[in-house]
């Protein structure tokens, strides 16, 4: 990865302590992963929904909001949850499988000044809804805080989406909705079944009991007459320990939760765009390579001097290394460019001794023979030079995608890797049309 793009993920995803601070950083990032102008154009337009996200991400921190995406299967309450919270029959409620169609959301005006937005997904395991539930994971991968909503003990299915959602790295509570149905023996029960299923996963305190739509109640009454009339009441919603620990969580860490997920989200994207922009230098590379291979094994092809042919090949090899290096946007000096082809051959001369022999017969065989077998031998030895130019290509690209760097294993490992990577007959072939192609444009 380039080093302005490893420097500004590194910094969004190491933030250092206090809420403002944080704020400030994550305005930072975002701000610059907007308007870099060292980002191409065809990445910019190829991730352009996730710019678009950073920009309302943006506008989300400076106007101090906080989002709260509600996750969990179908019929656990989610949404009768969040009318709770909210004090209102915002979102309707179903017993029926995929009542929850879309992303939905409210403002929650309870806390402070009403910055709070809870956020309503698809079931987990909604019938033939793969995509819903990669919309509620994306929702909660853009989420500040996540309430995992369930009704009894962990299914394989929440285990398995607890996991995902952990490898988010969003702060999460999970809430036992429903919790009426049960006695305070299973309730116990239960509270200590998903402590250990969630072990290593949530906070332990971040586990509270709700009941968001309580079973209706029976209850007797005397009327107007004194006679005794039954008759059935809706009890009041039971989420007294979530807006406790809810109030507990955004008071303390509201401020963080905020920014470390708006920091969060900016070093995905900004891993995204590294890898855009190298797929994009890689294409131009493997066009600039193959340009240079094509010239080397023509010049080689048709030059009677085997001195000059190994000054021409020099030459080739440095010009083709400072172009790409231009290409990667790290580009080399002459010198430089130099030392690195130098670096690449003495691996190169080490690794493929017997190639090199060739290539040097090959040379010899065309001047010794007074220009009879020229074209045999010089065709022979433009491919060898087309192959070892590719090799340099491919080598100093390496090179330049890791920010001017062989790694700790150095050249020799790293050369020795792209010689065993490559399809040496295919690239013999192509050389061979190549070189033909060329050669019969300019008869």
């Amino acid at each position: 990865m380039p080093d302005w793009l490893w420097n500004r993920s590194a910094r969004a995803k190491n933030l250092e302590p206090s809420g403002d601070t944080h704020l400030e950083l994550a305005r930072e990032s975002l701000r610059e992963l907007l308007h870099d102008e060292r980002v191409p154009g065809e990445v910019r337009s190829a991730l352009e929904d996730d710019y678009k996200q950073v920009q309302s991400m943006l506008e989300k921190l400076e106007r101090g909001h906080i989002h709260i995406a509600v996750f969990g299967r179908v019929s656990v309450g989610k949404s009768a949850l969040v009318n709770a919270l909210l004090g209102e029959q915002r979102f309707s409620t179903s017993p029926l499988h995929g009542e929850t169609r879309s992303i939905q959301s409210g403002q929650w005006d309870e806390y402070r000044d009403g910055n709070v937005f809870l956020i309503d997904t698809p079931g987990i395991n909604e019938v033939e809804g793969e995509a819903r539930e990669q919309l509620a994971r994306e929702v909660a991968g853009r989420a500040d805080l996540i309430l995992f909503v369930v009704d009894g003990d962990l299914t394989q299915i929440e285990i398995e989406a607890l996991r995902t959602l952990a490898k988010l790295r969003r702060p999460m509570i999970m809430v036992l909705n429903k919790s009426d149905r049960y006695s305070t023996e299973e309730r116990v029960q239960l509270l200590d079944a998903l402590r250990s299923h969630s072990k290593r996963l949530l906070n332990p305190e971040n586990l509270v009991l709700t009941a968001a739509q309580p079973a209706p109640q029976w209850v007797v009454r005397l009327d107007e007459r004194g006679e005794e009339v039954e008759e059935q009441r809706q009890p009041p919603p039971e989420i007294s320990a979530l807006k406790e620990r809810l109030w507990y969580v955004l008071d303390n860490e509201g401020k963080t939760l905020a920014a470390l997920n708006a920091s969060l989200f900016a070093g995905e994207l900004t891993d995204q765009v590294a890898t855009r922009v190298l797929a994009a230098r890689r294409t131009l590379g493997e066009r600039v390579v193959r340009t240079w291979c094509i010239a080397k094994g023509v010049a080689v092809a048709i030059n009677p001097v085997p001195v000059a042919d190994l000054i021409a090949a020099a030459a080739v090899d440095v010009s083709m290394v400072i172009h790409l290096s231009r290409a990667y946007g790290l580009p080399l000096s002459r010198t430089e460019a130099g030392g690195l082809v130098t670096t690449i051959g003495a691996q190169m001369v080490l690794l493929m001794g017997t190639v090199w022999a060739v290539h040097f017969v090959a040379s010899a065989l065309k001047l010794g023979t007074g220009g009879i077998s020229t074209v045999v031998t010089g065709g022979a030895q433009g491919v060898v030079a087309y192959y070892s130019t590719y090799v340099v290509g491919r080598a100093a690209e390496r090179y330049l995608a890791n920010g001017k760097s062989w790694g700790d294993a150095g050249p020799k490992l790293a050369i020795r890797e792209i010689l065993d990577s490559l399809d040496r007959e295919s690239i013999v072939d192509q050389a061979k049309a190549d070189i033909r192609a060329r050669l019969s444009s300019t008869g």
